[in-house]
């Protein structure tokens, strides 16, 4: 078994270990629909999801800090909307990753007037797994 790293990577960026995959059970890889046909017997199609499952890693107010200068480094990242990014949990799951269309949302951890590029916020990132 291997030992727990302190952090998530993305690319090359460290995320705090605290950052937890909120959405990681809201998703299911078989997509169904279901239709009755004009005799009243139930059509079901199942399909299996190739990509798409959400990604969502979330910090909070007493967990999952990360500096400003990190966010800077998120931002960046997400400036180019079809890069691919590789993204390792703390526990050793990797996935390939974008962004999504509302990429990060992060808080400071207080109200600084001009907050240095050391002063802690909480963040959310949005990832799309392809």
């Amino acid at each position: 078994m291997t030992t727990p790293k302190k952090f998530h990577t993305l690319g090359t960026v460290q995320l705090p270990r605290g950052m937890v995959w909120i959405d990681e059970h809201d998703w299911s890889p078989a997509e169904k629909a279901t239709a009755y046909s004009t005799t009243g017997a139930l059509l079901v199609d199942v399909a299996v999801r190739q990509a798409g499952r959400p990604i969502t890693l979330q910090g909070e107010p007493h967990a999952g800090w990360m500096r400003r200068s990190v966010l800077d480094a998120l931002w960046a990242l997400a400036a180019d909307p079809v890069a691919q990014h590789t993204l390792e949990l703390a526990d050793g799951r990797t996935f390939t990753v974008i962004f999504t269309q509302d990429p990060i949302s992060a808080k400071p951890i207080a109200r600084p007037e001009l907050p240095p590029t050391h002063y802690p916020y909480f963040a959310t990132l949005r990832l799309l797994e392809i």
